[in-house]
């Protein structure tokens, strides 16, 4: 692990077997591709199956596709991270913004407004929502859950996978899911809507790549990136653009008459005299 990917593959490029290689040499001829590529992209680009990127990576020492990703971004962004520093100016605080309010309005333009309408709809003739997060994704699972329930919209969400696993398995008709992954390769969460399909459950799903794992099993895709950007080794920290999604179908999910009758507004209240 203290060698870099790319020397590393070198070194073991005799060793691997013909479907390997393809992997392997695309990735030592586009590096910062294979970083922006999720398992099933560099899979493509490779013309092999998710399972070869997968063994390639255990071949040269990875625990899986993931470890040797971040691994790879990392080293591409030594320099990048090491020499750059922010100026600091009004100008460089706008242009962070700026950035910022561009990726979403991309975001904007390329979500498919017909999906979006039928997540809506979903969300508000459901009995009840299950949300799945896991890993550093697990605050969104909260906070939508959290804003669904001020919403006057049943659901459930918890941190821990074998929370909302036992969840989706105690689910009834009438319930749908909802997976937040930015990759699409969150394991458990894909295991929660392969369970979620096989008890009839309609699904939305909130990532960035929509081919993904995540993405073949839900019902509806609601994309968090409105297009490619360079992947990088604290840059995939940020959740902003999901967030961003999350709130614009609350958005449109938000009824007053809704709040009005379950008085889902009435726990504000009650918490309201603990302010100033």
């Amino acid at each position: 692990m203290d060698k870099e990917v790319l020397e590393v593959i070198r070194e073991n490029h005799e060793k691997f077997f013909s479907a390997e290689k393809k992997v392997a040499d695309f990735v030592l001829q586009n590096p910062q591709k294979a970083v922006d590529s999720n398992v099933s992209q560099l899979a493509k680009h490779s013309g092999v199956s998710d399972a070869t990127v997968v063994r390639m990576c255990h071949h040269i020492g990875y625990k899986g596709y993931y470890q040797f990703r971040i691994t790879l971004a990392r080293d591409l962004g030594k320099i990048q991270y090491g020499s750059v520093s922010a100026v600091k100016s009004k100008d460089s605080v706008e242009k962070v913004f700026q950035e910022y309010a561009e990726a979403m309005l991309d975001i904007g333009r390329t979500i498919d407004s017909e999906v979006m309408w039928n997540c809506v709809n979903l969300l508000k003739t459901c009995k009840q929502a299950h949300i799945m997060a896991v890993g550093n994704t697990s605050p969104l699972a909260q906070y939508m859950g959290f804003r669904l329930g001020r919403l006057g919209v049943r659901c459930t969400y918890n941190i821990a996978p074998e929370y909302f696993l036992n969840h989706v398995n105690l689910a009834e008709e009438g319930d749908i899911l909802i997976a937040i992954s930015q990759s699409g390769n969150s394991k458990q969460v894909v295991q929660g809507l392969e369970l979620g399909k096989e008890k009839g459950l309609k699904s939305i799903a909130i990532t960035a790549f929509a081919q993904s794992p995540v993405s073949d099993l839900a019902d509806h895709v609601l994309l968090s990136s409105g297009k490619e950007e360079t992947f990088g080794y604290y840059k995939g920290y940020a959740h902003l653009n999901e967030t961003a999604v999350i709130d614009a179908l609350l958005n449109f999910v938000t009824n007053e008459e809704l709040i009005k009758t379950k008085h889902a507004d009435k726990p504000e209240m009650i918490l309201s005299e603990y302010k100033i």
